[in-house]
């Protein structure tokens, strides 16, 4: 309950913007000369998410704003490193999954915070939320076979996230997501479908 506080002092709005801005920067410099960009993406964001915890002392007790907004940050990058939405949302989910492991959160939670702020980091670029939406998924799955956490449970978990968020932003977003994710043939279409119906209001 401490953590959690403390996590919201440090934080703040404004906090969250600089996590955000901080995440692009570090993506950025992390990409310039470097022959495998992913690679490079995905050790900037995952040691975004390690420091953020180190911050906040406990990422599972509150710190998962901070998943969020790192998730925002990486998507953000999208535009300056030449990487589709599909491979830069694919590969930032599955680091940003990767670094809360480490650092002991729980990884569901994680997973479905950052496949919220794969949508929502797209959504402000005013790019393809759909394609997002699918990136964040294939990098959950990826990082649940990785750490041994069960896909199925992944795959709901990043599922939800995504369409809760694009829901948030408009009807039209929510629609692009839930068609996308029903139509990508790299998803398990069942339980895609399952989850999609759990989010109906």
């Amino acid at each position: 309950m401490v953590v959690g506080i403390f996590f919201i002092k440090i934080y703040g709005g404004k906090m969250l913007k600089e996590l955000i801005d901080g995440t692009k920067n570090a993506i950025i410099a992390a990409v310039k000369g470097v022959d495998d960009v992913l690679t490079a993406l995905r050790g900037a964001v995952k040691n975004q998410v390690i420091g953020a915890a180190k911050d906040v002392g406990d990422i599972a007790t509150g710190g998962m704003d901070s998943v969020v907004a790192i998730v925002t940050g990486g998507m953000s990058s999208v535009g300056e490193i030449g990487v589709s939405v599909v491979e830069v949302s694919k590969n930032t989910v599955h680091a940003a999954v990767m670094g809360v492991s480490e650092v002991g959160g729980d990884v569901l939670m994680a997973i479905q915070k950052a496949a919220s702020g794969a949508v929502k980091g797209t959504a402000e670029l005013g790019r393809d939320v759909g394609e997002a939406a699918v990136g964040a998924v294939e990098g959950s799955i990826k990082a649940a076979e990785s750490i041994g956490v069960d896909t199925i449970e992944a795959t709901q978990a990043a599922v939800v996230g995504a369409v809760k968020a694009a829901d948030e932003i408009g009807d039209e977003a929510g629609s692009s997501v839930r068609d996308a994710l029903l139509a990508a043939a790299s998803l398990p279409k069942d339980v895609v479908k399952s989850a999609i119906k759990g989010t109906k209001k």
